[in-house]
C-alpha cells in the first residue's frame, strides 16, 4: 500500500526549527563584529553597510569569495571544527588587502546534509573570530540543510567579502618599476592550499594525526596542520595607505611562480631567492617525495604574502611589521625582463644537490 499521510520537511530530513535555533546562537558571535557602516545583526533578508559611516567619500567596491577546500576534510575528520572559519575569511580578506582595499563586511555559506548545531556554531564562532581579526563585520549569511547531497558529517564553506578603497588609493601593480624589493611575510602554515596532496601524504606516511608532529613536539599532527591562515589586514592597511607598498601578492596555490606576476607589469620580472623550507614543508616535502619545483606550485612553502616596496622603504617596512607582529625578511627583487618569477633555492634546502631556478612567465 502506497503510503498517504502527510510530509514534512522534517520527514525529507530538513530541521527549520534545528537552523532557527543556529540563527539564535550565532546571533551573538556576529553582534560581536560591528563595526563603523555595520550593525552586524543577522535575520534580515540581507545585510546593510554604509560606507560614509565608514569614513569613505568616494570609494571603489572590492569583492572576493573563496572557499577553505580539502582542509575541511582534516577538520571534519579530527573532529576539530573552531579554526576552519578563521581560514574562511583569511583566504577571502587577504585577497581584497592585495589590492588596497580595506575588509568591510562578510557573509558565509555553511552547507551540510544534516545540521549539527554545535558544530555549525564552532565553524561560525571561527568565521566571527576571523572577522574580528580582519576589522570587517559578519553581516549575513546562509546555512543550507540539503539531505542526501552530503555525507554524513560533511559540511562545506564559501566565503565573501568586500572591501572597498578610496578611488585613486588601490594597488594595480602601475608603481612596480626594476630596483625595488620583494619583502616576504612568514605564513602560519601550509594556510587553506595544498591539502588534497597534504592527504596524500598523510595516507603514504601513516602519520597519526594525534600524535605529536614529526616537526613539532610541543603539538599534535593535526594541530599543526589546522593551524589556520594568517590575517595579514591590519599590520599591512596602515603601510599602504602611507604609501609605503607598490604591489602586494597573496601566495595561495601556484607559490611565487603564479601568484606575483598577477600584480607585475609588463617589463617587470620577480627574482626570488626561497627561503628556507620552515619544518612542516620541508617533513611534507621529504614524506612525499615532493620535487622543488613541485613544492613551490603547491605551498605557500612559509611565505604567505610579499610585498614590493621601494628599496629605501625596505627597512622600515620590516620593521613596521615586526613591530605588528609579523616574521618579515627581504626575499628578492624587481629586475627588468620579460613578466614573470623565477624562483632560486639555495644547496641542500629544499631536497636538491644544486640550486635550481623554476620559472613562469605569465
Amino acid at each position: 500500500m502506497t503510503d498517504k499521510r502527510p510530509l514534512t520537511y522534517a520527514d525529507a530530513g530538513v530541521d527549520i526549527a534545528a537552523g532557527n535555533a543556529l540563527v539564535k546562537a550565532i546571533a551573538p558571535l556576529a553582534r560581536a563584529t560591528a563595526r563603523p557602516g555595520a550593525d552586524a545583526e543577522l535575520g534580515g533578508f540581507g545585510g546593510f553597510f554604509d560606507p560614509k559611516a565608514a569614513g569613505y567619500k568616494d570609494p571603489l567596491l572590492v569583492a572576493a569569495n573563496d572557499g577553505v577546500g580539502t582542509k575541511l576534510k582534516l577538520a571534519i575528520d579530527t573532529g576539530r571544527h573552531d579554526t576552519v572559519g578563521i581560514d574562511l575569511v583569511a583566504m577571502c580578506v587577504n585577497d581584497l588587502i592585495v589590492q588596497g582595499a580595506e575588509p568591510l563586511f562578510f557573509l558565509d555559506y555553511f552547507a551540510t546534509g544534516k545540521l549539527e548545531n554545535g558544530v555549525a556554531a564552532r565553524v561560525v564562532a571561527g568565521i566571527a573570530q576571523g572577522c574580528k581579526q580582519a576589522g570587517c563585520a559578519l553581516i549575513g549569511g546562509e546555512t543550507a540543510e540539503m539531505p542526501g547531497m552530503y555525507a554524513a558529517g560533511d559540511y562545506d564553506l564559501a566565503g565573501f567579502a568586500v572591501g572597498a578603497v578610496e578611488r585613486g588609493e588601490q594597488l594595480t601593480g602601475d608603481g612596480v618599476v626594476p630596483g625595488q624589493l620583494l619583502v616576504g611575510i612568514a605564513s602560519s602554515g601550509a594556510h587553506s592550499n595544498g591539502y588534497s596532496l597534504i592527504r596524500r601524504i598523510l595516507e603514504r606516511s601513516g602519520a597519526d594525526l594525534a600524535a605529536p608532529a614529526p616537526f613539532d613536539a610541543s603539538r599534535s599532527l593535526a594541530e599543526a596542520l589546522l593551524e589556520p591562515t594568517r590575517i595579514y589586514v591590519k599590520p599591512l592597511l596602515p603601510l599602504i595607505r602611507a604609501g609605503r607598498i607598490k604591489a602586494l601578492a597573496h601566495i595561495t596555490g601556484g607559490g611565487f611562480l603564479e601568484n606575483i606576476p598577477r600584480v607585475l607589469p609588463t617589463g617587470s620580472r620577480a627574482l626570488v631567492a626561497a627561503p628556507t623550507l620552515p619544518p612542516l614543508f620541508d617533513w611534507l616535502r621529504a614524506e612525499g617525495g615532493v620535487a622543488a619545483a613541485e613544492m613551490a606550485r603547491t605551498f605557500n612553502c612559509g611565505t604567505g604574502m610579499v610585498l614590493v616596496v621601494d628599496r629605501s622603504d625596505a627597512d622600515a617596512v620590516i620593521a613596521a611589521l615586526v613591530a605588528a607582529g609579523e616574521q618579515a625578511s627581504v626575499i628578492g627583487e624587481i629586475i627588468a625582463g620579460q613578466k614573470g618569477c623565477e624562483v632560486h633555492g639555495a644547496p641542500g634546502q629544499w631536497g636538491e644537490t644544486a640550486a635550481w631556478t623554476a620559472s613562469h612567465d605569465a
